[in-house]
């Protein structure tokens, strides 16, 4: 069975099914020259809210994605697998670090969650985003 495909089991006469998205669509992405200033920039984004930087495979990133409480996403997650991301900052960090603090004094928390196999192909995919034409 490839990745892609749907995997279920049956326990206790309840199905449980683990399929993964088809597809993320990514409508905005800014590349951040350092976790600082993406530590930054999330703290400012997220006036109101707990700000926190996920983290896979050396990217350091958040995302914010399309509600799937409008009926068309919903319709196209279920129907199709798609899943609408409207903006992903990221950049490089190459060693994980459960915080980053800027020199300003702002400590913003760091979640490994490299686990995450969708996660992983999103942020294997932003490496390449960033990768000299001509490069391997």
């Amino acid at each position: 069975m490839n990745e892609m495909e749907e995997m279920s089991v049956t326990v206790n006469e309840m199905s449980v099914a683990y399929t993964p998205y088809k597809q993320i669509i990514i409508f905005e992405k800014t590349f951040f020259n350092t976790y600082e200033d993406l530590a930054r920039f999330v703290t400012l984004a997220t006036i109101g809210r707990a700000p926190v930087i996920q983290w896979v495979n050396g990217v350091a990133f958040i995302h914010v994605p399309l509600p799937v409480s409008i009926t068309n996403v919903a319709k196209e997650l279920i129907e199709n697998g798609k899943q609408y991301w409207l903006f992903v900052g990221y950049t490089l960090m190459p060693t994980y670090a459960k915080v980053i603090e800027t020199k300003e004094k702002l400590i913003v928390p760091v979640i490994d969650v490299s686990s995450n196999e969708v996660l992983n192909q999103v942020t294997n995919w932003l490496k390449e985003q960033n990768r000299p034409s001509g490069q391997c």
